[in-house]
């Protein structure tokens, strides 16, 4: 699948929160697997392109509101993920020496 034709279908039948679609739905509709979709997402995204996702699911932004909310949302993950890094990154003072080359440079 390419991206483009992910672009158009969001933006032409899901445009606006209240279009959302679930993952599963897009992944059936373009058969692909939701992990690949991911991938398409986060193409577009790089891209600029204001793909918005929600409880609800994907949809394309209708207004910087939409848009706003998940750049808000995924700024959270984002510090999530941080977090949790570095309380792992903590955690491998308990495992003495690492081996076999499978240190955090590797």
């Amino acid at each position: 699948m390419a991206s483009e034709q992910l672009k158009k279908h969001l933006k032409g039948n899901c445009l606006g929160r209240g279009n959302a679609a679930t993952y599963q739905e897009l992944a059936q509709t373009f058969r692909i697997s939701e992990k690949e979709l991911q991938r398409q997402v986060n193409r577009l995204r790089k891209k600029q392109v204001p793909i918005c996702g929600g409880p609800d699911g994907m949809f394309y932004a209708r207004n910087a509101g939409e848009l706003y909310d998940t750049i808000q949302n995924l700024k959270a993950m984002a510090a999530g993920l941080k977090e949790v890094i570095a309380s792992l990154e903590g955690s491998l003072k308990n495992f003495g020496e690492v081996q076999d080359g499978a240190g955090p440079d590797s």
